[in-house]
């Protein structure tokens, strides 16, 4: 029995089911895991929980059957589920508090798309191809013939627009076009959707945006872009963590740019990075930290002040550049 089928029978098994996105959640993560939900609810009569880890970014504020998700701070630990599923989380660091919730449950489901995912699920859906969660998603919806809405059609949408940025990104294949007209055509409305993801920037988000590409600096003929967004810049910007979102694939814009860099100083003397590419392969970068992600975006958590994480950061992609 594939996997696929194996998840279908452990949905059929289980009575108390939980769903967790990744910290720090994005578009992919929440689309796919309240999208997950709603299928499960509509196919098999069940309800599950579904636990957002950290902050809801005020970008996804409008999904549908958002304000029904439970917070990980709220959520009773004691509890001992029978099936949990973790959707776009990479590696099992990103449940942080989370994670013995997630292995304290009789059954675990991993669905991702990322590459460096090593299955750490007792069921494992990993389509290293796919674009997003959201495509591995519907391909799943499609192989067991799942009965879709269009409250789930436009959250599978929204995980697959946001994780293609808008279907500019390398991932973009002929299969998530194929699945967006599918989607569109069960109810999701492309227009509204792109205009809430992509035209509703708080006023504070887009000015620390252009400070942050306004402050870039560039390396090696400016093949190298990177900003560094300090703890203070986001208290001067009143920003809230989500409000870096697309400023490193902004940066990847420039013509000359073949790495692109964001540095955000997080607490404890560390740094958050966001790698961008057009020609190397970051996820081999971000793995050296403890990261990971795909060939041309992924991101990590560096040990260290940005100006040192920078440093160290410089010297590995100068040397993937010049190989």
């Amino acid at each position: 029995m594939d996997n696929i089928n194996l998840f279908e029978k452990a949905i059929n098994s289980s009575e108390n089911i939980v769903i967790f996105s990744h910290v720090n959640p994005d578009g992919d993560t929440l689309g796919s895991m309240i999208g997950l939900a709603k299928i499960i609810e509509l196919n098999y009569n069940k309800k599950p929980t579904t636990v957002i880890i950290g902050k809801t970014p005020d970008t996804y504020a409008f999904l549908n059957s958002i304000d029904q998700c439970t917070s990980s701070i709220n959520l009773d630990k004691e509890v001992c589920y029978d099936l949990a599923i973790a959707v776009d989380i990479a590696a099992k660091d990103r449940m942080v508090d989370m994670q013995d919730v997630y292995f304290n449950a009789k059954n675990t489901v991993n669905i991702d798309h990322h590459i460096t995912n090593n299955g750490y699920g007792n069921i494992n859906i990993i389509d290293g191809n796919a674009s997003s969660t959201g495509e591995v998603l519907f391909d799943i919806v499609k192989k067991l013939n799942w009965k879709i809405n269009k409250e789930i059609a436009e959250l599978l949408y929204v995980a697959i627009l946001t994780d293609t940025g808008g279907f500019r990104f390398e991932n973009t294949s002929a299969r998530v076009f194929n699945f967006a007209s599918e989607l569109t055509a069960n109810g999701a409305n492309p227009t509204n959707i792109y205009r809430k993801c992509y035209e509703s920037k708080p006023k504070a988000m887009a000015l620390l945006n252009a400070y942050a590409i306004q402050n870039a600096i560039f390396k090696e003929n400016d093949k190298i872009a990177y900003t560094i967004i300090t703890k203070e810049d986001m208290k001067n910007f009143n920003a809230k963590s989500d409000y870096t979102e697309g400023i490193s694939e902004a940066l990847r814009q420039i013509n000359s740019t073949e790495v692109s860099m964001l540095l955000k100083e997080a607490e404890n003397q560390t740094t958050k990075v966001s790698l961008r590419s057009k020609t190397i392969n970051v996820a081999k970068i971000a793995e050296s930290f403890g990261g990971g992600g795909h060939h041309y975006a992924a991101g990590c958590t560096i040990q260290k002040p940005p100006t040192i994480a920078i440093e160290k950061l410089l010297e590995l992609v100068k040397k993937s550049l010049n190989e």
